[in-house]
């Protein structure tokens, strides 16, 4: 199963990448991307981990399944359409097809978190730590072969978007796990919101050194809503769990201070927050503002509102999977990020802030 979905779509991406070149009109030539499965493309196919998605029904309306966590595209792959960029390949499928860093590259990992700790128990993933060390290699020595010049090197990464979509499992794969870590016993909710910001801002700072100028911060969206926590939790009615929100919530509200603090200490960076939490609410409490029709219940998994198991290889998942919010017990359908996308990466987005990604993309 591993060999067979590693091989699928590395003939896809590499025909994109043939497909486009960095254009002189475009301010940003590439994206890079860094977080966990909820825009892992493909990574997780290359490490030894029970944090797969290389299996259909993953990837259905796609044709066949790549390692994405839905039945489709991901918020990431509908932002690079949105900026005109291709979708950035999962950087383990490159590490002999350098060429295609030109376009930018996905470091993202299913289960990773900010903190090493964090998704332990699905064994391997690439920690945030370990996606910039990886991103640390292609700018230091794969990117200088492809770029030549050091300035011309430099002004390509000062003018790429860079996407950070990580924290999610710190909680649902830590801090909300009591019986596998020890962080809820070692940190109150505030404490560990303020652990996490701590560490996340040296994580960016690093990648502000290896030349990151422009990057969108998405923050969590809510948890307490999903299906893995409806089933664990022992919601009765498809209610969201309000403790578990209001623990997220805390990492949310000092993503604002972060900022702020970063792109002031930062010179020439320009950090965007993608406030992506009261949009999800809002399609949780009304899904037929959006299209949707069913807000709590997953379109494939195992259990009440299919949070016991998720989707398993070769399970029937329903057949209306546009009208679903959620596709599995933890990730949306591809419908939902494409609502999400499309609230940061266009010219009339509401959801990033103090600019839109499409607007970030431009100076």
């Amino acid at each position: 199963m591993e060999g067979n979905g590693a091989n699928l779509f590395f003939p896809l991406f590499f025909l994109l990448s043939l497909l486009f070149t960095v254009s002189d009109s475009r301010r940003a030539p590439a994206m890079f991307i860094f977080g966990d499965s909820l825009i892992d493309n493909g990574n997780n196919n290359f490490i030894p981990t029970i944090a797969r998605a290389n299996f259909l029904p993953y990837g259905i309306d796609m044709g066949f399944p790549t390692g994405r966590f839905s039945n489709g595209l991901t918020v990431t792959d509908y932002g690079a359409q949105l900026l005109d960029l291709p979708f950035p390949a999962p950087y383990l499928s490159w590490q002999s097809h350098t060429s295609g860093l030109l376009h930018g590259a996905n470091f993202a990992s299913a289960a990773a978190g900010i903190l090493d700790s964090t998704g332990r128990h699905y064994g391997a993933r690439i920690t945030f730590n370990g996606q910039i060390a990886l991103f640390k290699k292609a700018a230091t020595t794969q990117l200088p072969s492809l770029i030549p010049g050091p300035k011309d090197l430099e002004d390509y990464l000062s003018s790429s978007i860079f996407v950070v979509n990580i924290g999610s499992n710190d909680y649902i794969n830590n801090y909300l796990l009591p019986n596998l870590y020890s962080s809820s016993r070692d940190y109150t909710p505030e404490g560990f919101a303020d652990l996490l910001i701590s560490n996340f801002e040296q994580q960016l700072t690093s990648l502000y050194g290896l030349g990151a100028r422009k990057m969108v911060l998405v923050g969590i969206g809510p948890l307490g809503c999903i299906p893995s926590q409806l089933y664990q939790r022992n919601s009765i009615d498809g209610s969201c769990i309000t403790a578990v929100n209001d623990a997220i919530s805390l990492f949310n509200e000092r993503l604002p201070g972060l900022r702020a603090k970063l792109n002031s200490n930062l010179p020439g960076s320009f950090f965007v927050i993608e406030e992506i939490y009261n949009t999800f609410m809002d399609m949780i409490q009304n899904p037929a503002n959006y299209g949707f029709e069913v807000s709590n219940q997953a379109c494939c998994g195992n259990g009440r509102f299919g949070g016991e198991l998720s989707c398993l290889p070769l399970q029937n998942p329903c057949l209306s999977r546009d009208q679903h919010i959620f596709w599995d017990s933890f990730h949306p359908t591809q419908a939902a990020n494409k609502i999400i996308a499309e609230r940061c990466y266009t010219k009339e987005a509401t959801d990033c802030h103090p600019i839109s990604g499409y607007q970030l993309s431009q100076i």
